[in-house]
């Protein structure tokens, strides 16, 4: 891992399909793709999982 870091998630823009770490994760890197770019939903990058998550809303959806 870079920077000695772990991380408990990736998530996965819906919008561009970038991946980043979770909020859960040291240094939240899907939050900060959020407001840099504005794309609203992630999701997660786990096999089979359904979860997605709005920022806008705060919210899964």
């Amino acid at each position: 891992m870079p920077l000695g870091r772990t991380w408990t998630r990736l998530l996965v823009c819906l919008t561009c399909g970038g991946v980043a770490c979770s909020d859960d994760s040291q240094g939240g890197h899907a939050r900060a793709h959020y407001q840099e770019t504005d794309h609203p939903v992630a999701g997660t990058l786990e096999p089979r999982s359904t979860w997605r998550w709005c920022y806008v809303h705060r919210r899964t959806v």
